[in-house]
This record gives C-alpha cells, structure tokens and sequence, in this order.
C-alpha cells in the first residue's frame, strides 16, 4: 500500500489507501470543525471564506483561513521534498516513513488533548490538522500518480460525474470508467462515513478521536516499513 508507486500499483492496492486515508481525512476535518468551527482539509471553502472575509474587511479572520491554507500548503511541500530526496536514491520507504509522521503526530494531539488540554487551542489545533492533511494528501497524490486524493471531494466528485458519463454513453474504455467510479465513490464515502465517526467520537471520547485516527494508521505504516526492511 505505502510501497509500490505509479503503474506498479494495482486497484485494490489503490482502494485500499483510499478508503484507510480518507476515513482519517474524514474524521479529522469533523472533529477539527466541531473544535473550532473551522475545516482543515477543505481548502475550496477556506480560500472563499477568506475572500469574503477581504471583502467585508475582517482582515484578522482573513489571515486565519490564509493561515490554514498557507500550512496545509506547507505539509504538502514537506512531503514532497522528502519524496524527491528519496526517490532520488531509491528509497521508496519514505512513504510509509511520512505517514508514521503523521500517526505521531495525531497521537501526539490526543495526549495533549487528554492529558494537558490547555496547551493547544482550538486555531491551533486546525493549523496542526492542516499541516497534518496536507502531507497527507500530497503522499498519495504521489505514490499513486494522481489517482488517489484523499483530503478533498470535490476533484473525485467531478470524476465520478464523468466516469458514469463515459459509461452512460457506451464508448470504448467502460472498464476504466468502472475502476474510476470505484476508487473515486470509495474515497467520497470513506470521507462521509469518517466525517460521521469523526463527529461521533469526539462527542464521546473528545480528543481521544485523534487516537482512534492515529494508531490505525501507525500500524499500518509500521508495517509497511517493517516488510520493506525485509
């Protein structure tokens, strides 16, 4: 899942890093909203809100959404630079490397929020979470060439629209347009369900969700890495 890159990969190895990573994409941008009100995965809302916030001249809120979308970017560009430097010395390791970041990270957040709630608020909660999605997002974008997107709806939506298109009108590639509807109505529905347990969780166990999101994905990586060295 967190080794194999571009057309090495097959489909239920694509299915399932984006059914795991949009589960915890999901959940995170739920519970970061129900922290805070603010989302960190969705980056389409954040640059609009903050367009409307120039508008009505809130300019201090305006540099929270740019802020968010400025960290997100940052997780993103981390990731990527890890991926070129070991790509460029053949170490496809870092894959399952960098979503062990992200698993610490996460269950980092849950015993901060368990143990010394204080210590981080809720704007810097979705900074962390944004950072958090970001290298996500770029880590699958990556190993995958494109075809898994984790953190958003909106590009897999559209693809959906025109896998069924394509399917609708009977021209030549059906079987591509059906493993295209898969992946991407998987990711969509990973997304919802996570967002639904997202919400779920930190209503009954509050910070402890960061947990939950973090150690499947831990021991997934761990894995991976641990099969690599083999």
């Amino acid at each position: 899942m967190l080794f194999r890159e571009g057309n090495d990969r097959n489909q239920s190895i694509d299915l399932g890093l984006a059914a795991l990573l949009s589960l915890v994409a999901g959940a995170l941008n739920a519970t970061g909203f129900e922290v805070a009100g603010l989302f960190s995965a969705n980056m389409t809302g954040n640059v609009s809100a903050m367009a409307d916030k120039i508008a009505s001249g809130a300019w201090g809120v305006a540099l929270l959404f740019a802020l968010v979308v400025a960290l997100f970017v940052s997780g993103a560009l981390l990731a990527g630079l890890a991926i070129e430097w070991a790509r460029g010395r053949n170490r496809r390791g870092i894959y399952a490397v960098l979503i062990e970041v992200e698993a610490a990270i996460l269950l980092a957040l849950g015993g901060i929020g368990l143990y010394a709630p204080g210590l981080i608020d809720g704007v810097a909660l979705i900074g962390v979470l944004g950072f958090t999605l970001g290298l996500q997002n770029a880590v699958t974008t990556r190993i995958s060439s494109a075809r898994v997107r984790t953190t958003h709806v909106s590009g897999m939506a559209t693809d959906v629209g025109l896998a069924l298109a394509g399917l609708w009108v009977g021209r030549n590639g059906a079987e591509r347009h059906r493993a295209q509807l898969a992946l991407h109505g998987t990711t969509i529905a990973a997304f919802v369900v996570g967002g639904i347990l997202g919400a779920l969780s930190h209503a009954a166990l509050g910070a402890g969700t960061f947990l939950l999101c973090g150690l499947p994905i831990g021991v997934v990586a761990a894995r991976e890495m641990a099969r690599q060295k083999r």
